[in-house]
C-alpha cells in the first residue's frame, strides 16, 4: 500500500494550490482522511480531517480557506487551499485511516512554500 501526495510548490500570499493524495495497492475500510502538514522546528499538526465521508474538521487557522474532499471509489483526497499565507508554508501529508483496524496510512509528504 503506498500513498502519494502531490501539487504542492511555490505560491506566492494569496494564491491557490490544490493537493492531491493517490493511493495503490488495496486499502480497505478506511473512516478516516485527513492532511496533515509540519513546518520547520515545528510538531505535525492537523489540518483537515474528513470521517466517514461526512463529518469534516479543519484547524481554525485554515478554516474559510482550505477545502477537503474525496474520491471514495479510488480512496483518492485532495486538498483545495486558497488565500494562502506564508504560515502555511510546510511538508503536507496526507493520512489514511482504518480506526477499527488501528491501521494508520501515511503519504510521503509535499512541499508547500508561501512567499510574501
Amino acid at each position: 500500500v503506498q500513498l502519494q501526495a502531490s501539487g504542492g510548490g511555490l505560491v506566492q500570499a494569496g494564491g491557490s494550490l490544490r493537493l492531491s493524495c493517490t493511493t495503490s495497492g488495496g486499502i480497505s475500510n478506511i473512516d478516516s482522511k485527513a492532511w496533515w502538514r509540519q513546518a520547520p522546528g515545528k510538531q505535525r499538526e492537523l489540518v483537515a480531517a474528513r470521517y466517514n465521508g461526512v463529518i469534516t474538521d479543519y484547524a481554525t487557522s485554515v478554516k474559510g480557506r482550505f477545502t477537503i474532499s474525496e474520491d471514495n471509489a479510488k480512496n483518492s483526497m485532495f486538498l483545495q487551499m486558497n488565500n494562502l499565507k506564508t504560515e502555511d508554508t510546510g511538508t503536507y501529508y496526507c493520512r489514511l485511516s482504518d480506526s477499527r483496524a488501528g491501521n494508520d496510512y501515511w503519504g510521503e509528504g509535499t512541499q508547500v512554500t508561501v512567499s510574501s
